[in-house]
């Protein structure tokens, strides 16, 4: 696939298709979805390339402990999903919603964790500092968006979970190893780049 600029990019994203708002459950849970969240899906637009900004989890928590997220969390009562989306970023990796340009929101996303996430598409001009809370994020990063769109640096994997394999999306970035709710986020954001959705 050929490296697509910031225009590019945009243009797909503001002619993304209207997202599936109720995701049937998914192959990991086996009930209804019992909260809500919202999760910023932040791209950077930097003048050599866009990047793509993920969490890395405090490994100290109880759940997800140590892995690679989107800043986001549970949706408040009285919040709609682009602002729970930009108050996590900001609590999360100290984001400034004000900086933020939201593009739109992707399908909802069944987690086995019992979460129906929304994942919103922002983008951002640089220079942006994070100032992860080193509670829930011990740090941000951005990865390269050419080389998650590279189809050799994507993979699926299995796991026996709950009586059954499970398939499981994954990108490898150094020592990052993106995968679970995250990655299937990342893999819907990139269906849309490819207008394969």
């Amino acid at each position: 696939m050929r490296t697509m600029n910031g225009d590019d990019v945009l243009g797909r994203l503001r002619l993304m298709p209207d997202p599936v708002m109720e995701a049937p459950p998914s192959d990991w849970e086996d009930g209804p979805a019992l909260r809500r969240a919202a999760v910023l899906v932040p791209l950077v637009l930097h003048p050599e390339g866009l990047t793509v900004v993920f969490c890395q989890r405090s490994k100290l928590l109880h759940r997800h402990a140590g892995e690679v997220s989107f800043p986001g969390g549970r949706i408040e009562e009285g919040e709609d999903e682009v602002t729970a989306a930009l108050r996590e970023a900001q609590e999360e990796i100290g984001l400034d919603p004000a900086s933020v340009t939201i593009l739109g929101r992707l399908d909802t996303h069944r987690a086995g964790s019992g979460y129906s996430i929304a994942p919103v598409v922002g983008v951002l001009a640089p220079p942006v500092v994070f100032r992860p809370d080193r509670v829930e994020i011990d740090e941000a990063f951005e990865v390269p968006l050419g080389f998650l769109l590279e189809p050799g640096n994507h993979r699926e994997e299995t796991m026996f979970w709950r009586g059954a394999d499970r398939a499981y999306n994954v990108w490898e970035f150094g020592d990052r190893y993106i995968w679970g709710a995250t990655a299937t986020v990342l893999l819907n954001l990139l269906r849309v780049l490819r207008a394969e959705r």
